[in-house]
């Protein structure tokens, strides 16, 4: 092999050495900016579970909320671990995870509850009083506020 031609494979080599380096940079530069879903920084489905379960502990029994007749009569129409699962399974897949909701839209499921503006605020503060005793971070608890708060215009049915 002559002199050039060994050159000539050196700077091809390390052109493809550097190809592949900028690659990779280009690789990660991508992966960095992909931010990880919130389901995934919530930690999954445990973790999102233990606090739709601690939320519905207390959304239940709650004095206010059941003042209204048509919410106690569908805490016991409802059982609460079905509550309880479909809530879970609706949070996981609105916050990126694996889940598939199959329940009813908000506006069908609420509909004949008659849901009032006090009694929504009531609702938000015990999803509050959730996030903050399982030490929700700040971005992901206002992000959990954003969804949940974007269902306000099918829920609420009455303004006091």
């Amino acid at each position: 092999m002559c002199r050039y031609t060994k050159t000539l494979l050196t700077v091809i080599a390390f052109a493809g050495v550097l190809l592949t380096g900028v690659h990779v940079v280009i690789a990660q530069s991508s992966e960095a900016q992909e931010q990880p879903s919130l389901y995934d920084r919530l930690g999954g489905l445990m973790p999102l579970s233990v606090v739709v379960n601690d939320f519905m502990d207390a959304v239940v029994p709650d004095v206010f909320l059941n003042q209204n007749p048509a919410i106690a009569e569908a805490r016991v129409r409802v059982p609460t671990p079905y509550l309880k699962y479909q809530v879970t399974a609706m949070m996981c897949e609105v916050t990126g995870g694996p889940c598939v909701y199959n329940g009813r839209n908000m506006k069908d499921a609420h509909a004949h509850l008659n849901i009032t503006e006090p009694e929504w605020d009531r609702m938000v503060t015990l999803f509050k009083n959730t996030l903050v005793e399982h030490e929700v971070p700040e971005q992901e608890t206002a992000e959990l506020l954003s969804i949940i708060d974007s269902t306000k215009v099918d829920i609420v049915a009455l303004s006091e």
